[in-house]
Protein backbone atom coordinates (compact mmCIF):
# COMPACT_ATOMS: atom_id res chain seq x y z
CA UNK A 1 0.00 0.00 0.00
CA UNK A 2 1.53 3.42 -1.27
CA UNK A 3 2.18 5.57 2.27
CA UNK A 4 1.15 9.90 1.64
CA UNK A 5 4.08 11.79 1.38
CA UNK A 6 4.02 14.01 4.00
CA UNK A 7 2.93 18.11 4.16
CA UNK A 8 5.77 19.66 5.52
CA UNK A 9 5.55 22.94 7.51
CA UNK A 10 7.80 25.19 7.92
CA UNK A 11 7.96 27.12 11.54
CA UNK A 12 9.79 29.99 11.65
CA UNK A 13 10.60 31.92 14.75
CA UNK A 14 13.59 34.75 15.59
CA UNK A 15 13.13 32.44 18.90
CA UNK A 16 13.94 28.56 19.55
CA UNK A 17 9.96 28.10 17.39
CA UNK A 18 8.54 26.08 20.28
CA UNK A 19 5.40 27.74 20.82
CA UNK A 20 4.77 27.96 16.83
CA UNK A 21 5.29 24.05 16.50
CA UNK A 22 3.33 22.85 19.84
CA UNK A 23 0.44 24.90 18.01
CA UNK A 24 1.33 22.91 14.58
CA UNK A 25 1.21 19.54 16.75
CA UNK A 26 -1.72 20.19 17.88
CA UNK A 27 -3.49 21.12 14.89
CA UNK A 28 -1.63 17.95 13.22
CA UNK A 29 -3.59 15.61 15.34
CA UNK A 30 -7.17 16.75 13.78
CA UNK A 31 -5.73 14.84 10.63
CA UNK A 32 -3.73 11.80 12.15
CA UNK A 33 -2.55 9.26 10.78
CA UNK A 34 -2.32 12.07 7.76
CA UNK A 35 1.75 12.38 7.97
CA UNK A 36 2.37 16.15 8.60
CA UNK A 37 6.22 17.03 8.90
CA UNK A 38 7.49 19.87 10.96
CA UNK A 39 10.48 21.59 10.21
CA UNK A 40 11.52 24.15 12.53
CA UNK A 41 13.54 27.14 11.70
CA UNK A 42 14.65 28.68 15.01
CA UNK A 43 16.63 32.00 15.41
CA UNK A 44 15.69 34.02 11.99
CA UNK A 45 16.89 37.89 12.78
CA UNK A 46 17.70 38.89 9.32
CA UNK A 47 15.79 38.40 5.75
CA UNK A 48 18.53 36.30 4.72
CA UNK A 49 16.96 33.88 6.77
CA UNK A 50 13.59 34.17 5.88
CA UNK A 51 14.93 34.06 2.13
CA UNK A 52 16.25 30.37 2.96
CA UNK A 53 13.08 29.28 4.00
CA UNK A 54 11.07 30.85 1.41
CA UNK A 55 13.26 29.14 -0.87
CA UNK A 56 12.88 25.78 0.45
CA UNK A 57 9.12 26.15 0.00
CA UNK A 58 9.62 26.99 -3.57
CA UNK A 59 11.81 23.53 -3.96
CA UNK A 60 9.92 21.35 -1.65
CA UNK A 61 6.64 22.62 -0.83
CA UNK A 62 5.13 23.25 1.98
CA UNK A 63 2.87 26.04 3.92
CA UNK A 64 4.99 28.32 6.81
CA UNK A 65 3.81 29.40 10.17
CA UNK A 66 5.70 31.98 11.82
CA UNK A 67 5.91 33.38 14.80
CA UNK A 68 8.26 36.61 14.36
CA UNK A 69 7.42 40.13 16.25
CA UNK A 70 10.45 41.77 15.00
CA UNK A 71 7.78 43.77 12.38
CA UNK A 72 10.67 43.83 9.41
CA UNK A 73 11.00 39.90 9.39
CA UNK A 74 7.26 39.40 9.52
CA UNK A 75 6.62 41.72 7.00
CA UNK A 76 8.93 40.60 4.54
CA UNK A 77 7.84 36.80 4.90
CA UNK A 78 4.40 38.10 4.27
CA UNK A 79 4.87 39.79 1.29
CA UNK A 80 7.36 36.84 -0.49
CA UNK A 81 4.52 34.30 0.83
CA UNK A 82 2.24 36.04 -0.95
CA UNK A 83 4.21 36.92 -4.29
CA UNK A 84 4.80 32.61 -4.25
CA UNK A 85 1.59 32.02 -3.08
CA UNK A 86 2.62 30.34 -0.38
CA UNK A 87 0.08 29.37 2.63
CA UNK A 88 1.31 31.28 5.50
CA UNK A 89 0.34 32.01 9.19
CA UNK A 90 0.67 34.16 11.32
CA UNK A 91 0.60 32.97 15.13
CA UNK A 92 1.59 36.11 16.76
CA UNK A 93 0.51 38.73 15.03
CA UNK A 94 -3.23 39.17 15.83
CA UNK A 95 -2.85 38.57 19.16
CA UNK A 96 -0.29 40.78 20.18
CA UNK A 97 -1.70 43.39 18.30
CA UNK A 98 -5.19 43.27 19.78
CA UNK A 99 -3.14 43.19 23.32
CA UNK A 100 -1.87 45.81 22.64
CA UNK A 101 -5.35 47.80 21.41
CA UNK A 102 -6.69 46.03 24.35
CA UNK A 103 -4.29 47.31 26.91
CA UNK A 104 -2.94 50.61 25.05
CA UNK A 105 0.34 49.77 25.06
CA UNK A 106 3.27 49.23 22.30
CA UNK A 107 4.69 45.63 22.25
CA UNK A 108 8.54 45.10 23.13
CA UNK A 109 8.82 43.49 19.85
CA UNK A 110 11.61 41.51 21.50
CA UNK A 111 12.21 37.54 20.93
CA UNK A 112 12.58 34.93 23.03
CA UNK A 113 10.92 36.62 26.03
CA UNK A 114 9.06 33.47 26.97
CA UNK A 115 12.07 31.41 27.17
CA UNK A 116 14.34 33.56 29.81
CA UNK A 117 17.54 31.99 31.63
CA UNK A 118 15.73 32.11 35.08
CA UNK A 119 15.35 29.24 37.70
CA UNK A 120 12.40 27.91 35.58
CA UNK A 121 14.63 27.74 32.17
CA UNK A 122 17.52 25.63 34.48
CA UNK A 123 14.70 23.11 36.00
CA UNK A 124 13.67 22.12 32.54
CA UNK A 125 17.11 22.12 31.19
CA UNK A 126 17.96 19.44 34.03
CA UNK A 127 14.79 17.60 33.43
CA UNK A 128 15.29 16.88 29.92
CA UNK A 129 18.77 15.99 30.66
CA UNK A 130 17.49 13.71 33.34
CA UNK A 131 15.34 12.05 30.67
CA UNK A 132 17.70 11.35 28.40
CA UNK A 133 20.31 9.82 30.86
CA UNK A 134 17.38 7.69 32.51
CA UNK A 135 15.52 6.42 29.32
CA UNK A 136 14.41 3.13 28.49
CA UNK A 137 16.42 0.77 31.17
CA UNK A 138 19.75 2.73 30.42
CA UNK A 139 20.52 3.49 34.17
CA UNK A 140 18.03 1.86 36.82
CA UNK A 141 19.47 4.18 39.63
CA UNK A 142 17.24 6.74 38.14
CA UNK A 143 14.34 5.43 39.27
CA UNK A 144 15.25 6.35 42.82
CA UNK A 145 15.82 10.11 41.23
CA UNK A 146 13.14 10.62 39.57
CA UNK A 147 9.51 12.62 39.87
CA UNK A 148 7.85 9.98 37.66
CA UNK A 149 8.64 6.45 36.61
CA UNK A 150 6.79 5.15 33.31
CA UNK A 151 6.56 1.04 32.74
CA UNK A 152 5.54 -0.18 29.41
CA UNK A 153 6.27 -2.60 26.56
CA UNK A 154 8.25 -1.09 23.33
CA UNK A 155 6.52 0.93 21.61
CA UNK A 156 3.89 2.31 24.11
CA UNK A 157 5.47 6.19 23.73
CA UNK A 158 7.65 5.70 26.80
CA UNK A 159 10.50 8.68 25.46
CA UNK A 160 8.21 10.50 23.83
CA UNK A 161 5.95 10.96 27.21
CA UNK A 162 9.40 11.08 29.25
CA UNK A 163 10.30 14.13 27.16
CA UNK A 164 7.00 16.22 26.62
CA UNK A 165 7.06 15.72 30.71
CA UNK A 166 10.47 16.87 31.01
CA UNK A 167 9.34 20.19 28.97
CA UNK A 168 7.13 20.59 32.10
CA UNK A 169 9.82 20.21 34.52
CA UNK A 170 9.41 16.68 35.52
CA UNK A 171 12.42 14.03 36.18
CA UNK A 172 10.92 10.98 34.26
CA UNK A 173 12.90 7.54 34.20
CA UNK A 174 11.18 5.02 32.02
CA UNK A 175 11.41 1.10 32.11
CA UNK A 176 11.10 -1.34 29.65
CA UNK A 177 9.08 -4.17 30.24
CA UNK A 178 10.51 -7.67 28.85
CA UNK A 179 9.25 -11.02 29.90
CA UNK A 180 12.92 -12.25 30.00
CA UNK A 181 14.18 -10.07 32.09
CA UNK A 182 12.53 -9.06 35.77
CA UNK A 183 12.35 -5.31 36.21
CA UNK A 184 14.40 -3.88 38.68
CA UNK A 185 13.95 -4.08 42.47
CA UNK A 186 13.79 -0.72 42.72
CA UNK A 187 10.46 -0.16 41.38
CA UNK A 188 8.94 -1.95 44.24
CA UNK A 189 10.29 0.47 46.51
CA UNK A 190 9.66 3.65 45.48
CA UNK A 191 6.20 5.15 45.75
CA UNK A 192 3.82 3.23 43.75
CA UNK A 193 1.89 7.24 43.08
CA UNK A 194 5.08 8.17 41.45
CA UNK A 195 4.43 4.76 38.88
CA UNK A 196 2.71 5.34 35.53
CA UNK A 197 1.69 1.93 33.86
CA UNK A 198 1.34 2.39 29.71
CA UNK A 199 -0.81 -0.27 28.45
CA UNK A 200 -2.05 -0.56 24.62
CA UNK A 201 -3.87 -2.30 22.59
CA UNK A 202 -2.44 -5.39 21.07
CA UNK A 203 -3.47 -4.81 17.78
CA UNK A 204 -2.39 -1.04 17.30
CA UNK A 205 0.72 -2.15 18.95
CA UNK A 206 1.07 -4.56 15.78
CA UNK A 207 0.45 -1.97 13.39
CA UNK A 208 2.75 0.27 15.16
CA UNK A 209 5.63 -2.28 15.05
CA UNK A 210 5.04 -3.57 11.66
CA UNK A 211 5.82 0.09 10.97
CA UNK A 212 8.84 0.62 12.75
CA UNK A 213 10.44 -2.62 11.15
CA UNK A 214 9.49 -1.48 7.92
CA UNK A 215 11.26 1.89 8.58
CA UNK A 216 14.34 -0.15 10.18
CA UNK A 217 14.37 -2.42 6.67
CA UNK A 218 13.62 -5.61 8.25
CA UNK A 219 11.09 -8.04 7.68
CA UNK A 220 7.73 -7.29 9.42
CA UNK A 221 6.47 -10.48 10.01
CA UNK A 222 10.08 -10.55 13.06
CA UNK A 223 9.18 -11.98 16.49
CA UNK A 224 8.96 -8.26 17.65
CA UNK A 225 5.73 -7.54 15.71
CA UNK A 226 4.33 -11.05 16.50
CA UNK A 227 0.65 -10.59 17.58
CA UNK A 228 1.05 -13.53 19.62
CA UNK A 229 4.28 -12.57 21.30
CA UNK A 230 2.81 -8.92 21.84
CA UNK A 231 0.15 -10.81 24.06
CA UNK A 232 2.45 -12.46 25.76
CA UNK A 233 4.59 -9.10 26.24
CA UNK A 234 1.57 -6.60 27.31
CA UNK A 235 0.36 -9.97 29.65
CA UNK A 236 3.52 -9.96 31.28
CA UNK A 237 3.66 -6.18 31.68
CA UNK A 238 -0.06 -6.31 33.26
CA UNK A 239 1.10 -8.72 36.13
CA UNK A 240 3.79 -5.97 36.70
CA UNK A 241 2.21 -3.46 37.11
CA UNK A 242 -0.91 -4.78 39.28
CA UNK A 243 1.84 -6.65 41.78
CA UNK A 244 2.94 -2.91 42.37
CA UNK A 245 -0.51 -1.19 42.18
CA UNK A 246 0.46 1.76 40.10
CA UNK A 247 -1.98 3.33 38.21
CA UNK A 248 -2.32 2.00 34.41
CA UNK A 249 -3.17 4.68 31.07
CA UNK A 250 -3.99 2.99 28.38
CA UNK A 251 -2.22 5.20 25.35
CA UNK A 252 -3.57 2.92 22.46
CA UNK A 253 -5.77 5.75 20.79
CA UNK A 254 -3.88 8.89 22.50
CA UNK A 255 -1.59 11.23 21.68
CA UNK A 256 1.39 12.45 23.50
CA UNK A 257 -0.12 15.61 24.96
CA UNK A 258 -3.04 14.12 26.30
CA UNK A 259 -1.44 10.88 27.84
CA UNK A 260 0.48 13.54 29.32
CA UNK A 261 -1.90 15.91 30.32
CA UNK A 262 -3.55 12.84 32.84
CA UNK A 263 -0.22 11.63 33.89
CA UNK A 264 0.60 15.20 35.68
CA UNK A 265 -3.61 15.22 36.60
CA UNK A 266 -2.71 11.98 38.69
CA UNK A 267 0.54 13.46 40.38
CA UNK A 268 -0.95 16.56 41.10
CA UNK A 269 -3.82 14.52 42.87
CA UNK A 270 -1.53 12.42 44.79
CA UNK A 271 1.27 15.08 45.75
Amino acid sequence: MDHPLPTRVYVVSDSVGETGESVVRAAAMQFHPVPVEIVRAPFIHDIEGIDKVINAIRIHGGIVVFTLVIPELRDDLIAKAKEYNIPHIDLLGPVVNTLGQALHQEPRRQPGMIHPLDEDYFKKVEAVEFAVKYDDGRDFSGIQKADIILLGVSRTSKTPLSMYLAHKRFKVANVPLVPEMQPPAAIYTVPKDKIIGLRIDPDKLNVIRQERLRTLGLAENATYANVERIKIELAFADKIMSKIGCVIFDVSNRAVEETASLVMDHIERVQ
